[in-house]
């Protein structure tokens, strides 16, 4: 363990945890899955492996962050992690989840250390900024993974697409079918991208315009 910790304070990635803890464990197999879904969305620049992240809080059951200023000149800005066994502890049934809680103060002295004012209500200064999204009922395509295993390469599709500047409803979850026609009624979706298991492996997707019923399947590097 003292070789980890001082393995982990000299920068080593997460992958050289299997080489002391074992690869079989479920902790390094949660953390392997964590970074290289990271890279499929796209953000894996924004997240580092810190072995001296520790929330007290009882009812974490899995993969525990902290967030920071780009710069690192603050405290942590948030702080959360999985928690899976925790509405069964209030009498419900447990649903596997994962959340953060930040408080008023940290985001007023981030936008005082980093703006070099203060505003009294942080949303006039995004409105300002013009960073405030304004929020639409309406996403161009809905992207799903017909087989759990293949979340990440619906992952890349979407962060593909985003890059293009379209939005997206990226469908985290194994849903069966129908659970994904409602959802895109809903959310008023133009196309639905499915991405299965033969046509992956071909470099396809699956495309269905919602409109006409219109289906047809085309090369990843080809999707607009």
């Amino acid at each position: 363990m003292k070789q980890l910790i001082r393995q982990m304070c000299d920068g080593i990635v997460v992958y050289n945890c299997a080489e002391i803890l074992g690869a079989a464990g479920e902790a390094v197999a949660d953390l392997k899955q964590l970074f290289s879904l990271a890279e499929k969305f796209g953000y894996s620049e924004w997240i580092q492996f810190d072995a001296s992240v520790v929330r007290g809080l009882a009812y974490y059951t899995g993969i525990v962050f902290e967030g920071f200023d780009r710069e690192g000149k603050l405290r942590a800005i948030c702080g959360g992690g999985r928690y899976d066994r925790l509405l069964s502890t209030f009498g419900g049934d447990d649903v596997p989840a994962c959340g953060f809680g930040f408080g008023d103060a940290v985001i007023i002295e981030v936008i005082y250390t980093y703006v070099g004012f203060s505003y009294a209500f942080p949303v006039q200064l995004l409105k300002e900024k013009g960073l405030l999204p304004e929020l639409s009922l309406q996403v161009e395509n809905i992207v799903c993974a017909l087989d759990h295993y293949l979340q990440g390469a619906a992952a890349a599709v979407a962060t593909r697409l985003r890059e293009k500047g379209q939005s997206v409803d990226l469908v985290l979850e194994s849903k069966p079918l129908k659970w994904v026609f409602k959802r895109a009624a809903r959310t008023n979706a133009q196309r639905l991208i499915l991405v299965g298991n033969s046509e992956w492996q071909r470099g396809m997707v699956s495309v269905k315009i919602l409109s006409s019923g219109e289906q047809y399947e085309i090369k990843l590097d080809e999707l607009e």
